[in-house]
């Protein structure tokens, strides 16, 4: 936080050019400042702020039960740890176009690169999941609209994702995919595609950036980044990996520690105190801090 070297224009700007290059930008999700620390320093392409995750995070399940300034503030607190630019879930928008217009504004000034929002009815279901209901095209893109019209900064990147495959099929949310562009979407976050021809034909049916979304468990197949990058696809999102991964990982130290009385038995597992102090550079704040007590007037 304290030694960042990259503006918030900075990350957005180089983003966009990111955008641009053909290459396929990998944003795995990121559910606390310290992994994406981590998701920048193995080298990945930018951060993902999954709403479903701070949901769980919270202990809740993901429909709709967060709020904007939950939201807005765990993002802020993300995004700000690293270099990368961070994308952020926002659901539904948090109410009507003009509460839509606000989270952007929020977004914009915290920090975040982008956002996408849902054309789902709230209360709204895990994106994965069945018997999701969908707004009207004309409610979604007076959202769209209410999002651009709230952008301060131009290089701000206005996501729209469309649910429609599961209820009204393929060709109907390409459609939608279509006029959310028309309304000012700059990228289309197609949700639940099922297998490699439907994100051909999404490819095939705009002419703006795409997103995949490969999360594990659900709908999708989990497509290998080459597959995606030769579909056209232009950034790909692994939004609770992070999260599953920990939480299993901590349940299994806690039974453990529970039915053996000890951890001695799992430190092998854990990450070290010195790999830990490398990740948060607990050294360059060390120097830092030593730099001004040291600093005397001449």
């Amino acid at each position: 936080m304290l030694l960042k070297r990259k503006s918030v224009a900075e990350k957005r700007s180089d983003f966009r050019k990111a955008l641009d290059s053909g290459k396929l930008l990998k944003f795995p999700g990121a559910y606390a400042p310290i992994i994406a620390q981590l998701i920048e320093e193995i080298g990945f392409d930018g951060v993902y702020i999954s709403g479903a995750v701070l949901s769980n995070d919270l202990a809740m399940p993901d429909i709709g039960l967060t709020t904007l300034t939950e939201v807005t503030q765990r993002g802020r607190q993300i995004a700000r740890a690293t270099s990368l630019p961070a994308i952020i879930d926002v659901d539904t928008g948090f109410g009507e176009p003009m509460n839509v217009a606000r989270t952007i504004i929020e977004l914009d000034e915290l920090g975040l690169s982008g956002c996408h929002l849902e054309d789902q009815i709230n209360p709204k279901r895990c994106g994965h999941l069945d018997h999701k209901g969908i707004v009207t095209v004309e409610e979604m893109c007076r959202k769209i609209r209410a999002a651009r019209d709230g952008k301060l900064d131009p290089n701000f990147l206005i996501i729209a994702r469309t649910d429609a495959r599961a209820s009204e099929g393929l060709e109907k949310a390409i459609d939608r995919a279509k006029a959310y562009i028309d309304a000012g979407a700059e990228m289309i976050f197609a949700e639940a595609m099922q297998d490699e021809s439907e994100f051909e034909a999404f490819r095939k049916g705009i002419d703006v950036p795409l997103l995949a979304n490969m999360t594990e468990f659900g709908k999708s197949k989990l497509l290998e980044a080459k597959i995606l990058e030769s579909l056209g696809v232009n950034l790909v999102i692994y939004p609770v990996t992070t999260q599953r991964l920990a939480v299993q990982a901590c349940e299994a130290g806690l039974r453990e520690i529970l039915e053996k009385g000890t951890q001695e038995g799992i430190i092998d597992q854990m990450q070290t105190r010195k790999r830990l102090y490398d990740l948060i550079r607990y050294d360059e704040y060390n120097q830092f801090d030593k730099d001004i007590y040291n600093f005397q007037l001449k």
